[in-house]
C-alpha cells in the first residue's frame, strides 16, 4: 500500500470506528512522512482507544505543538484538553492537571470559543470531589450553555451529565436522574466523540449505582456491551463495562458466570493499568468472599486497595466473616465516622448494622438501621429499600421483637425477590426462621431454613452453609437455656477449663466483652460463679 494510501485508509477506518486499522494505517503513513494535525489527532486518539497510552500522549503532545506553530490556538487547545482528560481519568492529576492550565494559559483572552466550555468540565468535577456540588452545577450549566451556542453535541452532553451528578449530589434525584437520560440519548445516536462517550457511559452506570436504581444500571451496562461489541478492538472502556456486568451478575446469583467477568475485567484494565481495576479486584474479593476462600479474597482487597479503591465494606465483612468480630467492628466505626457524604455513608450501613449486631451493640445496629431507612424513603429505590428492611429486621430481631422483626423481613425477602437477588433472599429467610423459633412456630422455621440451604447450597455459599449449621446447634442449646447463641459458646469454653482472656482470642472478641457475657449469664441463670455455671452445663446437657 502506498503511504497516500496508507492514511487515506487510516482516516476511513477512523471515521468507522475501526480503530486498530486506523492506528496501524496512520501510524505506518506517518513514519515515512510525519502527518499534520488534524491526522496527528485521528492517531492520538485511536491509540488511546486501542489501549496505547504512551504512544497516545506522545503523538497528542505532537498533534498540540504542530497547531501552535500553525497559529491555531483552539487546535492547540483542544489537543491539550483531551491529553489532560485522558491523564485525569487515568489517576494522573500533577500532569493532567497541567495540560489543562496550557490549554487555557493557549486561549488566553481569546474570544469566547468551544474549548471553554470543555475547559470548565475539569473544574466542575474538582467542585464535586471538594463537596461543593452547587458550584459544579453552576459550572456544568455555563459549559451547557457554550455547547449549545456552538452547537456542540459531545459538550452538550458532558455537560447535561455533569449538571445530572451535581443535582444528584444536591438530593434532587429524579431531576438529576432525568439530564443523566438526556445525556445518554446523544451518546446512544452515536452523535458523541468517542472518548467522551465512553466516560459518560461509566460515568452514567456509577450514578445509577450510587442512587441504587438497579433498573437504570441494567439498562445503561447493556447498552454500554453493544457500544463496546460495536467496535470489536476497542479496548478502551471494555474493562469498566465487564466490572458492571459482573456486580449484576453477581446480584442476580450467577456467580461462576461474574467471576468470569471480573477476570476478564481485570486482564483489560492491567494493560496499560487503569483505575477502573480497582473496582474489578474490589467485585472480585467481594465474589471469594461469599465463596468462603478467605485468603485468596483478602489478596485482592488489597490489590483494590492498591489500584485507589477503598477495601471497605468488604474487607470489615471478610473480618466478621473470619470470627474477628470486634476487628471487624472497630474498623467499620472508624469508616463510617470518616464518611460524611450520604452516598458513601448508604454503601456502608448496611455492613454496619450486621457488625454491630454481632459486637453485641444493638443500639447503633438501631442507628445505622434507622439511617437506611431515612435514605431509602427519600431515594424510593427497590434496592436500597431491600438493604434497609433486612437491617431493619435484624435489628429488630437482635432486640428481641421477635414478632416485629418477622413482619419487616417478610417485607424484605419481597424486596429482594423483587430485584432478583437469590443469595439476599436465602440471607433474609435465615433471619425470618430464627424469628419463628424464637415464636415457638419450629415447622415454619424449619421450612426457612431449608429454603435458604438449598439456594446457598446451589450458589456455593460455604461460608453461610457453616454458619446455619453452627446456628442451628447453638439455637437449640439458646432455646433451652434462655441463654443468647454467644453466651452458649462463652459458656462452652468455661467448661473447657479457659480463662477470659483465652476466651477473648478464640471468638475473637475482646476480654471486656466476655467479662459481660459471663455477667449476664450468671444473672440469667441465677449464679454465682464460673463453678455453678460449669455444673449447670452438665447438668442441662448444654456441651
Amino acid at each position: 500500500m502506498t503511504i497516500s494510501g496508507a492514511l487515506e485508509q487510516g482516516r476511513e477506518s477512523f471515521a468507522h470506528r475501526a480503530w486498530a486499522n486506523a492506528y496501524t494505517c496512520l501510524a505506518a503513513a506517518d513514519r515515512d512522512t510525519p502527518l499534520q494535525g488534524e491526522d496527528l489527532e485521528r492517531l492520538a486518539y485511536a491509540a488511546h482507544l486501542t489501549g496505547k497510552d504512551a504512544d497516545s500522549e506522545a503523538v497528542l503532545t505532537r498533534a498540540h505543538q504542530a497547531f501552535l506553530s500553525r497559529g491555531a490556538p483552539e487546535d492547540a487547545a483542544r489537543c491539550a484538553f483531551w491529553l489532560g482528560f485522558a491523564l485525569l481519568n487515568s489517576g494522573d492529576f500533577a500532569r493532567g492537571g497541567g495540560w489543562i492550565a496550557r490549554a487555557e494559559r493557549v486561549l488566553g483572552e481569546r474570544s469566547e470559543c468551544v474549548m471553554h466550555g470543555y475547559l470548565l468540565m475539569p473544574a466542575g468535577v474538582r467542585r464535586i470531589t471538594h463537596g461543593d456540588a452547587d458550584g459544579a452545577h453552576a459550572l456544568f450549566s455555563q459549559a451547557a450553555e457554550i455547547g449549545r451556542r456552538f452547537a456542540d453535541v459531545s459538550l452538550i452532553a458532558m455537560a447535561l451529565h455533569g449538571r445530572g451528578r451535581a443535582l444528584i449530589r444536591l438530593g434532587s434525584v429524579a431531576q438529576g436522574v432525568a439530564l443523566l437520560d438526556e445525556a445518554m440519548t446523544a451518546v446512544i445516536a452515536g452523535e458523541v466523540f468517542p472518548i467522551a462517550a465512553g466516560d459518560i457511559y461509566c460515568s452514567v452506570i456509577e450514578a445509577c449505582h450510587e442512587v441504587f436504581d438497579l433498573r437504570r444500571a441494567h439498562e445503561w451496562t447493556a447498552a454500554l456491551d453493544r457500544w463496546c461489541a460495536s467496535q470489536s478492538d476497542l479496548v478502551r472502556f471494555r474493562g469498566q463495562c465487564l466490572v458492571r456486568r459482573a456486580e449484576i451478575l453477581q446480584l442476580h446469583g450467577a456467580w461462576p458466570d461474574a467471576i468470569d467477568e471480573v477476570k476478564r475485567a481485570c486482564d483489560c484494565l492491567a494493560d496499560p493499568p487503569q483505575r477502573a481495576r480497582g473496582a474489578a479486584f474490589y467485585q472480585w474479593a467481594e465474589l471469594l468472599r461469599l465463596r468462603g476462600e478467605f485468603a485468596k479474597a483478602e489478596q485482592m482487597y488489597r490489590e483494590a486497595a492498591q489500584s485507589g479503591r477503598s477495601p471497605q465494606p468488604g474487607l470489615s465483612l471478610l473480618r466478621l466473616a473470619q470470627g474477628q468480630v470486634d476487628g471487624a467492628a472497630t474498623t467499620i466505626r472508624n469508616v463510617l465516622d470518616e464518611a460524611k457524604d450520604r452516598w458513601v455513608r448508604s454503601r456502608m450501613l448496611g455492613a454496619y448494622v450486621e457488625i454491630m449486631l454481632a459486637a453485641n451493640d444493638p443500639a447503633a445496629g438501631r442507628a445505622g438501621a434507622d439511617e437506611l431507612v431515612t435514605m431509602a424513603g427519600a431515594l424510593d429505590a427497590p434496592l436500597l429499600r431491600a438493604v434497609s428492611m433486612y437491617a431493619r429486621g435484624a435489628t429488630l430481631l437482635g432486640e428481641g421483637d421477635a414478632r416485629a422483626a418477622l413482619a419487616t423481613l417478610r417485607e424484605a425477602a419481597a424486596a429482594w425477590e423483587l430485584v432478583e437477588a437469590p443469595y439476599e433472599v436465602a440471607r433474609t429467610r435465615v433471619l425470618i426462621a430464627r424469628a419463628c423459633q424464637q415464636l415457638d412456630d419450629f415447622d415454619s422455621a424449619d421450612i426457612e431454613y431449608e429454603a435458604a440451604r438449598h439456594v446457598f447450597r446451589q450458589l456455593g455459599a460455604t461460608p453461610d452453609l457453616t454458619s446455619m449449621d453452627a446456628d442451628s446447634t447453638r439455637q437449640n442449646l439458646a432455646s433451652v437455656s434462655g441463654l443468647s447463641a454467644r453466651e452458649v459458646d462463652v459458656l462452652r469454653c468455661l467448661v473447657a477449663g479457659k480463662t477470659n482472656r483465652a476466651i477473648a482470642d478464640e471468638l475473637c472478641i475482646s476480654e471486656k466483652t466476655v467479662a459481660r457475657h459471663v455477667s449476664n449469664m450468671f444473672n440469667k441463670l441465677g449464679l454465682s460463679s464460673r463453678a455453678a455455671a460449669i455444673a449447670y452445663a452438665y447438668k442441662h446437657r448444654l456441651v
